[in-house]
């Protein structure tokens, strides 16, 4: 009898003990994937710094104007219209390269860019010496150019001058006049070949 009651207690004692066992684990499961998480996120709050690459520094109005122009002519000698339509108002206003009336409106413009366009390779367009003025939302900006391209696949180089007159709208700077002349002085003679016929100076207009 004595040996069946400590059998009896033996077996209660193991049961008691892998019962705690079992509890202490399911606890510890329960716990763990918590903790685990929580630590997680606190590393991960750690790893991430405030990051002030994106923190954007204002431009002035000039230097917006700047970098618009920069645009435009990016868009222009690569001949990305959408990017060239987002710096010029659908109204604008361009000085014609030839003896015509003046180009108005974008839809206007259009096409005669990209006839233009059409017949260049190798198009380089290098703007030097800006001048930009703003009285609130309206301004002005001149600048020099150096444009060289294939055209028609004739080398040809010219140089000239720009003026625009750009408005403020949307908050977003806008092309709304183009006056670009062609500087005489400044032309620069392709090398003689008598069996082709010298191409005349060209002038990229819009720019």
């Amino acid at each position: 009898m004595r040996k069946i009651f400590t059998r009896l207690h033996f077996h209660r004692s193991i049961h008691a003990v892998l019962t705690c066992l079992l509890a202490t684990a399911f606890l510890l499961a329960c716990i763990s994937p918590a903790t685990a998480q929580s630590n997680k996120k606190n590393k991960k709050d750690k790893a991430q710094p405030a990051d002030s690459s994106k923190t954007m520094i204002p431009m002035s109005d000039e230097q917006q104007i700047d970098y618009m122009l920069s645009e435009m002519l990016g868009a222009w000698q690569v001949g990305d219209v959408e990017k060239l339509h987002a710096t010029y108002a659908d109204d604008v206003s361009l000085v014609n390269g030839s003896w015509a009336p003046p180009v108005i409106g974008w839809a206007n413009y259009l096409p005669i860019y990209q006839q233009q366009r059409s017949h260049m390779q190798r198009v380089r367009m290098d703007r030097m010496n800006t001048y930009v003025k703003v009285i609130g939302n309206t301004g002005w900006a001149c600048y020099q150019w150096d444009f060289s391209a294939d055209v028609d696949g004739q080398p040809t180089q010219s140089q000239g001058q720009t003026t625009v007159v750009v408005e403020k709208r949307n908050n977003h700077w806008i092309i709304v006049h183009n006056h670009t002349s062609l500087s005489p002085a400044a032309q620069k003679p392709a090398p003689a070949n008598p069996a082709t016929p010298q191409q005349p100076p060209a002038k990229p207009q819009g720019q």
